[in-house]
């Protein structure tokens, strides 16, 4: 409680017109909201441009935020709301595109995750996540990248905790049939 009181003055101090109180939440919560954004979205590209889109929402709806939930909870939410927003415009644009196959695969390349030592099998996850329905990607984020229990993802989300234990069974199903399918 003593994290969501002094992220609660923050909030307060910026309310009152402290822009540096803006920049603290922003120093402190900008690392979670891109790996949560780049987990949804499967590259850096896309998942700064979803940061960037958080970070003008909470400043202008920061004002708004009514304390019945902390912080982190409440940014978890927009960034959970705006990945997916982001992630059906580009899959729309991406079906009325021109652009070729290639010039999309040499993107994906420059997009490698930094020293890891199964970068392969962290890339087959990156893709095999994308193809999973957006509900069930972001269950399976929240409870193996982000640890959160089912009550956490059910505040979040809204949703309830059985249905997202089916919902995470599915993806957990689904992820294990297709990386069988890509060590094929």
């Amino acid at each position: 409680m003593a994290e969501d009181s002094n992220d609660f003055q923050l909030i307060k101090d910026f309310i009152s017109g402290n822009e540096s109180a803006f920049n603290k939440i922003v120093l402190k919560y900008q690392q979670k909201i891109y790996w949560h954004a780049r987990r949804m979205a499967g590259n850096h590209l896309d998942a700064d441009e979803i940061v960037q889109e958080v970070l003008i929402v909470l400043y202008n709806k920061l004002k708004d935020f009514q304390f019945k939930s902390s912080l982190y909870t409440w940014i978890y939410k927009i960034t959970t709301t705006r990945s997916i927003n982001y992630l059906r415009k580009r899959n729309l644009k991406q079906a009325f595109s021109l652009e070729d196959n290639e010039t999309k695969l040499e993107m994906s390349k420059d997009d490698i995750v930094l020293d890891l030592e199964s970068k392969e099998k962290l890339e087959k996850l990156e893709n095999v996540m994308q193809e999973l329905p957006l509900r069930q990607r972001e269950i399976f984020i929240m409870r193996n990248f982000d640890e959160m229990s089912y009550e956490e993802i059910s505040k979040i989300t809204g949703k309830s905790v059985g249905g997202l234990k089916a919902n995470y069974f599915h993806a957990l199903k689904k992820i294990m049939e297709l990386m069988k399918n890509y060590e094929n």
